[in-house]
Order: structure tokens, then sequence, then C-alpha cells
């Protein structure tokens, strides 16, 4: 371990940074020093903005993923190297705000009859009743599950946050089946080691596996991955009348303003309002020209 990263995993560490954005920050900082062959150390304002440049015009990242490095980037030469003047030297990308796939009740229906097998059915299931991201999914804990108050515990979600979510009957009811089956002892979902089943969190990208799978045996041709479940869940519990105070606290959002995109996406408020087109006192479409000819000058 070099000195620098030593340094650098300190300052994460002493600010209680979560285990995934630490990983996250370290990879970006290594590949950062890998692209120029030098100790970041060595690097300077011109360097990172190349390397913006090579990260949009090469290697043709999204704007998401380039913010990313470019935070891990700042905390590196402000926190670590104390460079406090750099901030401006390392902007974030402008992102496009595109709203979020959303299944419909059928096609989720769909996605969980066509799972792999009984634990990625169960999987599938619990992303869509509690809108759970991937990770918390995969460190949730048989201890987790309250049937008494059925509800489950998420315990350090996103921002070190804990909250309860939903247990539907109906995921209850499977999750037992599910028990039964597998035997899980500390983690619901347990991971492998050297390709036998072991008593550890499984990794993130068996979720995402499994949902893939699923859209693919179900033919669905809409983008999907687990975060979509997530997406379904918030929108279909507004369309069900839910509030979005109650749907910011199931999902563990930390501002209002991050919920309030499903609003857009939720069919009963669409159409809670008329268009001003049906306002109008129009003719009849029979009455309008069909003639396709150009008219004369």
């Amino acid at each position: 371990m070099t000195h620098l990263r030593k340094l650098m995993l300190d300052e994460l560490q002493r600010r209680n940074y979560a285990q995934s954005t630490v990983r996250t920050y370290i990879k970006a900082v290594e590949d950062f020093a890998r692209h120029f062959g030098k100790s970041p150390e060595q690097l300077g304002p011109k360097h990172i903005r190349a390397y913006q440049v090579h990260l949009f015009r090469d290697r043709k990242l999204a704007a998401g993923t380039v913010e990313q490095r470019g935070a891990a980037l700042r905390f590196l030469y402000i926190k670590t190297l104390h460079r406090p003047y750099l901030p401006d030297q390392i902007p974030f990308p402008k992102r496009a705000r595109r709203l979020p796939v959303v299944l419909s009740s059928d096609e989720v229906a769909l996605l969980i009859d066509s799972a792999k097998n009984l634990m990625h059915r169960a999987m599938l299931m619990t992303l869509y009743a509690t809108g759970l991201r991937r990770a918390e999914l995969c460190r949730l804990k048989v201890a987790d599950i309250d049937s008494e108050r059925m509800v489950i515990h998420v315990h350090e979600g996103k921002g070190g946050r804990d909250r309860d979510v939903l247990l539907s009957p109906k995921l209850l009811e499977t999750l037992r089946d599910y028990w039964r089956w597998m035997k899980p002892k500390t983690w619901l979902f347990p991971g492998m080691v050297s390709n036998w089943r072991a008593d550890v969190p499984v990794d993130t990208k068996v979720v995402w596996v499994a949902v893939r799978a699923a859209k693919e045996r179900a033919g669905i041709t809409k983008r999907v991955s687990p975060h979509t479940l997530r997406h379904s869940f918030a929108t279909h519990m507004l369309e069900a009348g839910a509030d979005l105070r109650t749907i910011q606290v199931l999902l563990g959002h930390a501002k209002l303003a991050d919920t309030t995109v499903y609003l857009h996406l939720s069919r009963r408020h669409l159409q809670a309002v008329a268009s001003p087109l049906d306002g109008l006192d129009l003719s009849e479409p029979a009455q309008a020209k069909r003639s396709r000819k150009r008219q004369k000058r």
C-alpha cells in the first residue's frame, strides 16, 4: 500500500464513508494515476482536465460516472492533499434529466414469474415489494424480517440511515418458502465462496444478473435493472394513493425533492388534469382537407 493510498483511506474512514464509496473512490484514483503513469501527487489541474475529457471522448462514459470520478478526485486533492484551490478545476459535468423507466403491474408480475429459481424470485419480489436499493437487499439479514410488526429493518442504508419498510403478506409467504429451502443463517441472501454457498452477503452483481435473466425470459423490451423495480414500487404506490412524504420515508430519500420525480410517472396524477386542447371548440376532423398535392404559388 502506497503512502498516498493509506492517507486517503484514513481520511475516508475517519469521516465514516460507506465501504462502497471507499472502494469506488480508491478505484477512481487508481485509474487516474494509471492513465498518466504517475502518482496523483505529481499531477495537477491540466492533468485533471485532460483526464475528464478522456473519460467523455475516448471511453464514452456517462455523465454520472464522470461525476463520480470527479468527486473522488475532489476528495483526494482537497481533503487528503489539502489543495483547497482545486474545486473549480474539477467541475461536475452537466447531466441530462431523464425520467426513470417504470414497469406496469403486469410487466412486474411477468418479470417475477420469469425468475430462474426461488432465490432469484425472492430477490425480485423483495425489491418490488419494499423499494430497496440493490446494496440494501444484499445486506439484509434473516433477523431483519420482523413478521410480528410486518416490517423489514434496513440498517445503514444510503447515507448511513436506518429505516423500516413494508413487509407484504405475499412477500412473507414467499420468504418463508425460500427460507425452508435455502436455510440461510445470518444473511437472508447468502453468497458464494470458492463456488460453495457460504454465510456471506450475496454480491450485488448476482442481483443484477437475476433481474437481467428474468427480463430476457419474460421478453420485456424495456431497459430493466434492479433499480427499475424500485422506481416501479414508488410509482405504483403513488398511483394507489400513498402520499409523497410516506414514499420518501419508505425509499430512504434524504430530500423530498428526490421523490417528486414520481409525480411525472404516475398515471393518476397525469390524468387528474385535462389537456387545454380538450377545452377548444374545434370543427370535426372530417371537415379537414386531405389533399396531398402541392399548392401552386
